[in-house]
């Protein structure tokens, strides 16, 4: 699902950019439009949320497995923009928004396992280093970097029931680096933008479990979300 997306995102941007290089097209739509010191806008969007887990190799005289299968599903993004520009090639963003997925998974232990769907909801705030080519007719490319930090609604952090009671819990507070590349299309009335980005959890966001009898999650040395972001942005 993720490399089909990827790829339908590349043909979605590569289909007006060679319109304009090819197209003999002669009017320049907003002209001036980036050279405002600010602007804002909007964006909607898609996503994908999966976990990376790091185990432990070996505990308590036993090696250990990789218990959890992650099944990823497609959510839904949507938020706000502000931009400062700060050169003719640089500028600085600000994305605060909203994100809703939901991540299915199942771990096993011996002849035990568990299924859990997690219904997540973000809110993630990153601030961005967009750096960008010159423009062309009514384009222009440009790739997309920084950090990000996000509110999980979800995270059961302070539940006091664990997996035993099947509550998987995990961090409120966490951060991120983010990359990834896009295309600014000039319409007529505004600035259209389709991007897609890359989104990696840095700090681990697993709560472990309390109860030593029935702990699922003993054996994971790390667990760190990470995501991929469709957006469409309208300014």
């Amino acid at each position: 699902m993720k490399k089909f997306l990827i790829a339908a995102f590349v043909l979605f941007a590569a289909l007006p950019a060679r319109a304009q290089l090819f197209g003999g097209e002669d009017v320049i739509n907003n002209p001036n439009f980036d050279m405002q010191r600010f602007s804002w806008g909007y964006f909607l969007g898609f996503n994908t949320y999966d976990f990376d887990f790091d185990y432990k190799d070996y505990i308590e005289g036993a090696a250990l497995g990789k218990d959890f299968h992650v099944d990823r599903t497609i959510g839904f993004n949507v938020g706000l923009i502000g931009n400062m520009r700060l050169s003719d090639h640089l500028d600085l963003r600000l994305e605060p928004g909203v994100s809703f997925n939901r991540i299915n998974f199942q771990f096993t232990k011996a002849d035990q396992s568990s299924f859990r769907e997690i219904n997540s909801t973000f809110v993630h705030i990153p601030l961005l280093l967009k750096f960008s080519t010159t423009r062309i007719n009514n384009f222009k490319p440009f790739v997309v970097g920084g950090v990000s930090t996000s509110l999980n609604l979800s995270s059961n952090e302070n539940n006091p029931e664990d997996n035993s009671d099947g509550q998987f819990r995990m961090t409120t507070n966490n951060f991120y680096y983010e990359i990834g590349f896009g295309i600014d299309l000039y319409l007529y009335y505004f600035k259209f933008t389709p991007s897609i980005r890359g989104v990696f959890a840095i700090n681990d966001e697993l709560i472990r479990d309390d109860n030593s009898g029935y702990n699922w999650t003993k054996n994971v040395e790390k667990m760190s979300s990470r995501a991929v972001f469709i957006n469409f942005t309208f300014q």
